[in-house]
């Protein structure tokens, strides 16, 4: 093959929409056509005699030589993808028909770029991939780490970072950080956290370059109630930076993201209002029932004690009729407050309805200790509480119920609790 370049043949090929590219056996281009360098960025001066395989993405590489080697065998290649990187540091995506001339040691092959075909495909696919997301992640962690691995095929990073904001002083925390294998990052650089409340203070798509050389690309998760946090990646120095299609992509992906969040959110703030009082935050009958059930099996199969301390305040009514719901209603916060200060972590303080609360403490050593917790609980609610000027002293009647001795369900003890503490209430 006469390797020179003449007319009018080169004229011909120039014309081609696709690029005509020539390597040799030791894998140098030797001729490359005009629409090379509207693909991949390069001149021709630029890329003749240098390797094909360092213009392939680096995780293509390997696969790469593998088919050139298959190609040089004899084996014709006619529909080969691979990525490039271009001259501006984009992905290209590549549809490859190749083939090797013995006679001239050289392998010919013809380069039809595939991106933005590639790319509305991956869009579609990543819109299916979120939705079922949403509908299959058992928490947050885990919608980020689902999200990752999409997001990981469409645009690679060395880390991927989510950063949430909360729903009730709008502070930005990281809620997911991981390397390019979905590896948890702890002590994550200011820089990061900086960079993400940046792209959610803008409300808007960045691209940055850091000063050691790394890009970082961060999107706002945008939803109908406002921005829910950021979303960021960071590539390493040396690896191909972040383009404007990157960040067009990248802004996609954040709205799928959003629109998931949105709705774990929203589920989670029902399950919230099923399960726990909207005034004091503590769990509801509903959850008190299921984890006095949960505690009773748990404490048969370690052959273990629970007990249940039903509450009801003495004189709650007094200060609703004089100084108002308004102010029982601070009352019944405060008391709940005191309350779980009385109790461990591992125990249950319910309130199940008007001035009426349950605590369910779960692994009793020994019985006398809920006569302790009781003590506990009316020596803290006898402390007086000052309301709008007034000074008011609640107390609380108490019984208790245990298991095993007084029953073998959740309702069974409730039942008997309720009934200690009105023999109580009638005592006082």
């Amino acid at each position: 093959m006469d390797r020179r370049r003449t007319a009018p043949l080169e004229a011909v090929i120039d014309l081609l929409l696709d690029a005509v590219c020539v390597v040799d056996e030791f894998g140098h281009f030797v001729f490359v056509s005009a629409a090379f360098e509207r693909i991949f960025g390069y001149s021709c001066d630029e890329v003749i005699g240098r390797r094909m395989i360092d213009l392939v993405l680096p995780e293509d590489r390997e696969r790469t030589l593998r088919a050139a080697a298959e190609i040089m065998s004899g084996e014709p290649k006619l529909s080969f993808e691979n990525r490039y990187v271009r001259k501006d540091g984009a992905i290209v995506h590549i549809l490859w028909s190749a083939r090797w001339s013995e006679s001239e040691r050289l392998r010919v092959a013809i380069a039809h770029d595939i991106t933005a075909r590639r790319r509305a495909g991956d869009m579609q696919a990543a819109m299916y991939a979120m939705s079922e997301a949403a509908h299959v992640a058992t928490d947050l962690f885990d919608l980020l780490a689902r999200a990752h691995r999409i997001v990981a095929d469409l645009l690679p990073a060395e880390r991927m970072m989510v950063g949430v904001r909360n729903e009730i002083d709008g502070a930005l925390n990281i809620a997911y950080a991981a390397d390019a294998h979905g590896d948890p990052v702890d002590g994550l650089p200011s820089r990061c956290i900086d960079f993400c409340a940046d792209v959610v203070a803008r409300g808007e798509t960045r691209l940055m370059a850091g000063e050691r050389g790394e890009t970082w690309l961060g999107a706002p998760l945008v939803s109908a109630d406002g921005c829910l946090g950021a979303l960021a990646l960071k590539r390493a120095p040396g690896a191909p930076v972040f383009t404007e299609r990157d960040r067009e992509l990248l802004n996609f992906v954040a709205t799928q993201i959003a629109t998931a969040l949105e709705r774990m959110q929203l589920q989670t703030r029902l399950r919230r209002m099923a399960q726990y009082d909207g005034l004091t935050g503590l769990p509801n009958r509903a959850l008190l029932h299921d984890r006095i059930e949960t505690a009773i099996a748990a404490a048969r199969r370690a052959k273990g004690r629970l007990a249940l301390l039903y509450l009801d305040l003495d004189r709650f009514k007094e200060v609703n009729d004089t100084l108002g719901h308004a102010a029982g209603d601070v009352l019944l916060h405060d008391v709940a407050q005191r309350l779980r200060q009385c109790v461990r972590d591992a125990d249950t303080v319910a309130r199940i309805g008007g001035d009426e609360f349950v605590v369910l403490l779960a692994d009793v050593r020994r019985m006398e200790d809920a006569e302790t917790v009781a003590d506990k609980i009316r020596d803290v609610l006898a402390r007086p509480v000052t309301m709008d000027g007034h000074e008011l002293t609640v107390g609380a009647s108490i019984g208790i119920a245990r298991w095993p001795e007084n029953g073998d369900s959740a309702k069974d003890l409730l039942l008997i609790a309720d009934a200690a503490m009105y023999a109580a209430k009638r005592r006082r």
